[in-house]
């Protein structure tokens, strides 16, 4: 059984800054790219950043410059660094990691994050 752990959300006022993580616990974890979404109630879910075994990393346009993703591939976890916080990035923040042989994918419970005006 592998899950994934979210942590670091909270509220924070707009120009700040968070750090969420994300960690895989479990046994026989094998796993590729991961990735951080987000969803708000009134939007579809929307990828925010992903970031693959070697590291190469893709961001959403609304978070380029402001948001920074990284791993720890020896600590089986993954990091989203947001700086320059706005009220539209107020969400709640999921990570996933691809199993490897493309046999889908392990979702986090979800990290809300709020940013106020």
């Amino acid at each position: 059984q592998v899950q994934l752990v979210e942590s670091g959300g909270g509220l924070v006022q707009a120009g700040g800054s968070l750090r969420l993580s994300c960690a895989a616990r479990g046994s026989a974890i094998c796993i590729t790219t991961m990735n951080w979404y987000r969803q708000d109630p009134e939007k579809e879910r929307e990828l925010v950043a992903s970031i693959t075994s070697g590291g190469t990393a893709y961001y959403a346009d609304s978070v380029k410059g402001r948001f920074t993703i990284s791993r720890d591939n020896g600590m089986m976890t993954m990091y989203l660094q947001m700086n320059s916080l706005k009220p539209e990035d107020t969400a709640v923040y999921y990570c996933s990691a691809a199993r490897c042989g493309s046999r889908g994918a392990y979702w986090g419970q979800g990290t809300q994050v709020t940013v106020s005006s």
